[in-house]
């Protein structure tokens, strides 16, 4: 059939279009019997109607699917084609099930090389993540084996067709299609001599499947975060500080932020209320103060229903210096992240040391890794994130010079790519000229998403004015994770090669160790 003369249509089937459905079926399935009577297929139109599909070119039938649904836990086991058989040849269909199962697909022979089971199958996913159900599950026959079988198990058999030095007609076609084979099913279809009776339990898993549960504990997958581009500006006390800081928490929830970033040494500026001229003794002046801002801005998160990222702060532990972010949840828990990796700066004027455990938190809108300015330069800690299923890397940040912020930039960038994930950014802007070592600021800050489709065409979802005071927010859809990470373009994560190369760590007490 010429392309040009086609007139292809994707509907639903009905009863009314048995007649060219049993032409079609007896002749596709002339081996294993044939059609099925008119009342099975009346059932399956009447209890199951969106679930049979088939597609027609100048109103002839040229493909069929047929579908039901079941309950994964019943039929993701061994099973024979006669469980999915009632009396009277009726299919079983479970209104209640969670899962989807492929009875069949089939095309007229002289339609082939149209894709149109590809089209069908297409649909049929689509129906499955309409209807929120978990997977779509198939016994698969494979036809080629009995031209085998006196060389291969079925089983090898089947790995031979996925590394594609065998073609099997439908086997090769479901293994196109993302379809993973769970397990090797005997005596599933007796009567298919061709399949010796073997057929593959095939399985498609709706990544964006979420369980039944209340809207009180149901995560957001709909994510507005809210950044503070924050500008360097004397202060005369603490409370100053603290005001100006509500006031962008304020106009933050306002605009119903669900994450509030703030950037790297915010509150810098209170050095300049103790000498200079000791830069330890002026960090560990301002390590003074932290304590309070915790406290306020973990007050401000619930009182603003807001998750903040303090920025950071230097922190004295143990007469130890550390630069910690703190993440205050708006359910008033908190954690914290010790900056891990020291820039020779902030070791050599501030004796900073490094923090030496990494982790990700989970939230209410997903789960989020805080790499502070440095930490993102190092692509370890990225891996290491998205090993535990990292959504959004926080990343405060402070450089003075623009080549400084591109490497920032740059590397989170990289970061998002990567590890499949969102990255923001933020950093300080202005110049504070009585404060030593912090002079002058640049700073530009931006939101990163994965490289795909589904994002902006150069991967960046907001951005900031250079080198000034604002606020941005960015919407991020965390379900374009799930879709990028499973049926992306690329999928870096799935096929990373951890037969070659992993991270390891030091540290087996907070589950950062990857294998």
């Amino acid at each position: 059939m010429p392309h040009e003369e086609l007139h292809l249509s994707l509907r639903n089937l009905t009863e009314d279009d048995y007649d060219q459905l049993k032409v079609l079926m007896d002749r596709v399935y002339d081996d294993i019997g044939g059609a099925w009577p008119r009342d099975t297929i009346k059932a399956l139109v009447d209890q199951f109607p969106d679930g049979q599909m088939c597609i027609e070119d100048h109103d002839e039938l040229i493909a069929v699917a047929l579908t039901v649904c079941v309950k994964y836990e019943r039929f993701s086991n061994p099973h024979t084609y006669d469980d999915l058989i009632l009396r009277n040849e009726k299919i079983w269909h479970n209104p209640n099930g969670d899962s989807l199962y492929g009875l069949d697909v089939f095309i007229d022979p002289d339609y082939r090389g149209y894709r149109l089971g590809r089209r069908l199958y297409e649909a049929r996913k689509e129906l499955c993540r309409s209807k929120n159900l978990r997977a779509i599950l198939a016994g698969g026959r494979i036809p080629n084996y009995h031209k085998y079988s006196d060389q291969y198990t079925p089983a090898e058999y089947i790995e031979r067709v996925d590394r594609k030095e065998i073609y099997d007609p439908i086997l090769t076609f479901q293994l196109s299609n993302d379809f993973q084979v769970t397990r090797l099913m005997h005596k599933y279809l007796p009567e298919d001599q061709k399949s010796l009776g073997y057929a593959t339990l095939l399985e498609w898993n709706n990544i964006l499947y979420t369980p039944p549960s209340t809207v009180i504990n149901t995560r957001k997958t709909q994510v507005r975060l809210g950044a503070v581009q924050w500008q360097m500006r004397e202060f005369t006390s603490v409370e100053e500080v603290l005001k100006q800081v509500e006031y962008f928490v304020d106009a933050l929830s306002d605009y119903k932020s669900d994450i509030a970033i703030f950037p790297e040494f915010f509150n810098a500026p209170l050095m300049g209320l103790t000498d200079q001229m000791d830069q330890t003794r002026a960090i560990r002046f301002l390590a003074g103060f932290t304590e309070q801002f915790l406290n306020e801005m973990s007050e401000m998160a619930v009182s603003y229903n807001i998750n903040i990222v303090t920025g950071s702060m230097p922190l004295l532990d143990d007469d130890r210096v550390y630069n910690v972010s703190y993440l205050c949840h708006r359910d008033g828990r908190v954690d914290e992240h010790r900056k891990i990796h020291i820039t020779p700066h902030e070791r050599r004027d501030w004796v900073i040391e490094g923090g030496d455990k990494f982790r990700v938190f989970d939230t209410d809108v997903g789960r989020v890794a805080i790499m502070i300015c440095y930490d993102i330069e190092f692509p370890e800690l990225g891996r290491m994130a998205a090993a535990q299923e990292v959504d959004i890397i926080c990343v405060p940040f402070w450089t003075d010079t623009k080549n400084g912020y591109l490497r920032v930039r740059h590397c989170a960038q990289a970061r998002a790519i990567e590890n499949e994930c969102y990255v923001v950014i933020t950093g300080s802007v202005g110049n504070l000229p009585k404060v030593e070592n912090l002079d002058v600021q640049y700073a530009q800050s931006s939101v990163f998403s994965p490289s795909d489709f589904a994002f902006p065409h150069d991967a960046v979802m907001a951005e900031t004015t250079p080198n000034t005071e604002m606020i941005m927010f960015s919407d991020l859809d965390l379900e374009k994770l799930k879709l990028v990470r499973n049926e992306g373009s690329v999928t870096n994560l799935k096929d990373r090669r951890t037969d070659l190369y992993t991270i390891h760590t030091n540290d087996t007490d907070h589950d950062i160790v990857e294998d």
